[in-house]
């Protein structure tokens, strides 16, 4: 009886202990940025504006402009949970090819950007290149294509509900993006009580109800950390006029792996939901 309760006793010490671990080492569990900036734009020969973006609270924000010829819009990409925008090259091209001017920021704490990531700091990153299009670009809401990869989407979709409450941005496109991080915590430790430790919500599932703008959602069914029902959920979720874009490939390269399908797919959503029905009456920005 004794030896009983003493494993017993171990047992729920160890539990939580493990519950107490994953409470105090969440931002190193959702964060991952890197500081060293190995590539640029230069790379593929592509001219661009290296910025500093100032967020609300006064942060200091590294964040890229790659400008296209006679831009029919600018992507406002809001990138994923691990390194830096040097990391996303590959998709700045691709959308350059679209004829889109891509802002590319990164999150407080990442890359050459001040301070340390919070969930509350990232959602003011993104308005900061908000603010930076709108007031200092002069481009149009309605020319705003606000993009979110992975834990990015989370962000893109909050920036996208609140800004639409005064105007609505041209689209936003969710890819291989989570429902919410308690449902991605649920899923990964279905043995702790997560969603009571959980410090960090992210809830783009509960944006989207606020959207006033075309919604695209990409996954792919062999996304090896966000699983397809989480892009199917959002699908669902999303107001029309929406499109669901299936692709292949794991979670970090599906874009680059599907190749046309991706972009295809990408240009099919903005040719029919986006730019079909705007002539461009501003200056190419």
């Amino acid at each position: 009886m004794h030896s009983t309760l003493t494993i017993a006793v171990i047992l729920v010490l160890l539990y939580l202990g493990l519950a107490g671990w994953v409470f105090v080492r969440q931002d190193a569990l959702v964060y991952h940025p890197m500081a060293e900036m190995t590539q640029t734009p230069a790379i593929y020969g592509l001219d661009y504006e290296d910025l500093t973006l100032t967020a609300s609270d006064g942060v200091n924000l590294n964040a890229w402009f790659v400008p296209a010829p006679e831009a029919r819009g600018v992507v406002l990409f809001c990138h994923g949970n691990a390194g830096n925008i040097g990391h996303r090259l590959d998709s700045i091209r691709i959308f350059r090819d679209l004829g889109l001017s891509v802002l590319i920021f990164d999150y407080r704490g990442f890359g050459r950007s001040e301070g340390r990531p919070s969930e509350v700091g990232t959602y003011l990153d993104a308005q900061a290149a908000w603010a930076f299009l709108v007031e200092e670009k002069g481009v149009e809401p309605e020319r705003i294509i606000i993009f979110g990869r992975s834990l990015g989407g989370a962000v893109a979709a909050y920036l996208a509900a609140q800004m639409g409450r005064e105007k609505a941005p041209g689209a936003l496109i969710l890819e291989s993006t989570f429902t919410s991080l308690p449902d991605m915590a649920a899923r990964l430790y279905p043995f702790l009580p997560v969603r009571w430790l959980a410090k960090y919500s992210y809830n783009t599932l509960g944006r989207l109800g606020d959207l006033h703008a075309p919604v695209l959602v990409v996954h792919s069914p062999d996304d090896d950390i966000i699983p397809y029902a989480h892009g199917q959920a959002l699908y669902a979720a999303a107001p029309e006029p929406k499109m669901f874009l299936e692709i292949s490939g794991g979670h970090n390269a599906g874009f680059l792996i599907s190749g046309a399908v991706y972009v295809d797919g990408v240009r099919s959503f903005l040719e029919r939901d986006v730019f079909m029905e705007k002539p461009l009456t501003s200056p190419p920005f």
